[in-house]
């Protein structure tokens, strides 16, 4: 391809300058998608839940989004991120998508209707300037509208190019002679509009290069249409490489984007003719001149891209049915990860949403160890049965090898965390920084409480089996305790309803204060009776302290993982948390009260 490039610069200057034109409106393309991407810290991705609940809905977010951002590739890239990370379901993200395709008639519009009749390089200049001189400035904002105004120029100075190097063939060149008509032309061009897209990754400049190329009457009416129709199938490509670094869900994606362009494409050739009727009778309803082709062409553009979501949207559900069914999740060993991927990595929201997920996979597999490791069944924590009637009941040792499933579930899986943060930190605000950093301690306190679980498990599994009916109720208190704290734990988890949900883990908080101050009360108490050895005593006392540690890397880790709503809240409620020294002060508090009652 570069051989033949420089071959068309030493034989056509003008061929040079059309070729200048394209590198400098996908170098714009470039540098408006990355201003765009300074503000999608959290403002967009909000955006995107509260709009995505419903097919239409998605459909005009998709819509709104690609009219806006003048990409369906940013926007294609956002929702498979998003999706990859499971923010937002497959029939929302194909809903996006569809709109998106539809989106991208607006960038047609103004091409035509804009660049083809106005001297756009003249706003090219002031803005490239002042794009260039904000792009210096330290403050994210200032730096996202410095690339947005610098995009913008960049495209309108592509766009001049490429106009003037069309209208300088006309004096040497006849791009005419080579047209085809018929639908022998139409397949050809078709053709021809997918490779020259595959080539860009960007239908906007090839559907720039089609306009230039119509205004100059270098191509004829019909052969560009044919163009069009293959750049919408064409730009199908970006999904497809942007899906390559994502889960399945993300390759979903991609196949649906596929088959919707296809079948638009597909429909628009098969009734081309009947089409560019109906693009007539528009034209002379709202004024748009026989001959002004370029206008014409984004009303084709526009009407076959509405045909094709007219036929599509019906079938959004069964489509997403289908696509799970032929494309099915893989088996996966529990310590690899399922939402880290570097198309989670693009956005900043979406990467600390995907490590929230896998965090709650690395509780979920620490959930069984841990309850395993205090002889407890998981399902029995999750029920509604009294804990005290189960532990009763189940006076019998469930073995468990703390060394392999660490290795097997936990260590590989928290290693992987570990370094997708590293990685995703390099692009964040400071604030999102944070909450990467708080997401990492939640892992580091839940590896903590299996490390604490495992060394009061060698004792618990001992006693709860003895003959002393003392030592063996004790133990038994560390299992209800440490159960009760897990179920509330998960209650809270899944009360997606009340963001201010965490604040009950002060509750908790307390609670685990005051039940290490009573089992060292109980135990002075059983010493000093001859209740328990001095040996079982120093055992107690020890995984006293390993369940208290259980308990608080537990309600640590919820703290972090479970708070609700965006960064601010999440900041708020944090705030007004209890702190360990308002706990002390709180129990200490009440200890006093007690005795102070006793005496009285």
């Amino acid at each position: 391809m570069l051989a033949i490039l420089a071959l068309g610069f030493w034989i056509s200057p003008n061929f040079k300058e059309i070729a200048a034109g394209v590198s400098i409106f996908l170098f714009g393309m470039l540098s408006l998608e990355e201003g765009f991407k300074s503000f999608t810290g959290g403002v967009l991705e909000r955006i995107l839940r509260k709009t995505t609940d419903g097919p239409w809905r998605s459909l005009t977010f998709g819509v709104v989004s690609t009219s806006v951002m003048q990409s369906s590739s940013l926007v294609s890239v956002i929702t498979i991120s998003f999706l990859s990370a499971g923010l937002i379901s497959l029939t929302a993200g194909i809903g996006i998508v569809f709109g998106a395709n539809f989106g991208t008639t607006t960038g047609a519009w103004l091409i035509a209707g804009l660049g083809m009749k106005v001297k756009i390089s003249a706003y090219a200049m002031p803005m490239l300037v002042f794009g260039i001189i904000l792009i210096f400035q330290k403050s994210r904002t200032m730096n996202g509208i410095g690339y947005i105004l610098a995009g913008l120029g960049f495209l309108f100075l592509g766009i001049h190019y490429m106009k003037e190097g069309f209208e300088a063939f006309r004096g040497t060149i006849d791009l005419t002679a080579f047209s085809v008509s018929g639908y022998t032309g139409i397949m050809l061009f078709t053709l021809i509009g997918i490779a020259a897209t595959v080539i860009m990754q960007s239908s906007h400049a090839t559907l720039v290069i089609i306009i230039t190329a119509l205004a100059a009457q270098q191509i004829t009416y019909e052969n560009a249409l044919a163009l069009a129709i293959g750049a919408n199938i064409g730009t199908t490509i970006t999904a497809i490489i942007g899906s390559m670094s994502a889960n399945v869900q993300g390759k979903r994606l991609a196949v649906a984007h596929l088959i919707f362009n296809m079948v638009t494409a597909l429909i628009a050739i098969v009734f081309i003719y009947q089409i560019t009727g109906m693009v007539d009778g528009f034209s002379a309803t709202v004024g748009i001149a026989a001959d002004d082709y370029t206008l014409k062409l984004a009303v084709f553009h526009t009407i076959f891209n509405a045909i094709g979501i007219v036929a599509m949207m019906p079938f959004i559900n069964p489509l997403a049915r289908s696509l799970t069914k032929a494309m099915p999740e893989k088996e996966q060993s529990r310590e690899k990860p399922m939402y880290l991927n570097e198309s989670a990595e693009e956005l900043p929201d979406t990467a600390i949403e995907a490590v929230r997920k896998e965090t709650l996979r690395l509780y979920d597999n620490a959930f069984a160890i841990i309850a395993h490791g205090l002889s407890l069944h998981r399902y029995d924590i999750l029920s509604d049965k009294d804990l005290e009637d189960v532990v009763k009941q189940g006076q019998k040792v469930i073995p468990v090898d703390f060394d392999d499933e660490y290795e097997k579930s936990i260590k590989g899986l928290y290693s992987d965390i570990v370094k997708f943060i590293s990685s995703a930190q390099s692009n964040m605000t400071p604030e999102q920084g944070d909450e990467l950093f708080r997401l990492r301690a939640a892992g580091r306190d839940i590896v903590e409480a299996i490390k604490d679980t495992k060394h009061m498990n060698k004792n618990l599994s001992q006693y709860i089996l003895s003959e002393n009916v003392y030592i063996r109720a004790e133990y038994n208190k560390f299992r209800i305790q440490l159960g009760r704290l897990m179920r509330e734990l998960d209650n809270i988890r899944n009360d997606d309803e009340d963001s201010l949900n965490v604040l009950s883990l002060d509750s908790l908080k307390l609670d685990m204060r005051k039940n290490d101050a009573t089992v060292n009360g109980d135990m002075e108490k059983l010493i000093r009776a001859n209740k328990i050895t001095a040996l079982m005593a120093t055992s107690m006392m020890n995984d006293a302290n390993y369940a208290y540690g259980v308990a608080k890397n537990l309600i640590q880790m919820g703290e972090s993982l479970f708070a609700g709503g965006d960064l601010g809240m999440k900041e708020a409620l944090r705030s007004v948390s209890l702190t360990e020294d308002e706990v002390d002060e709180i129990v200490g508090d009440k200890k006093e009260s007690i005795s102070i009652k006793s005496l009285g």
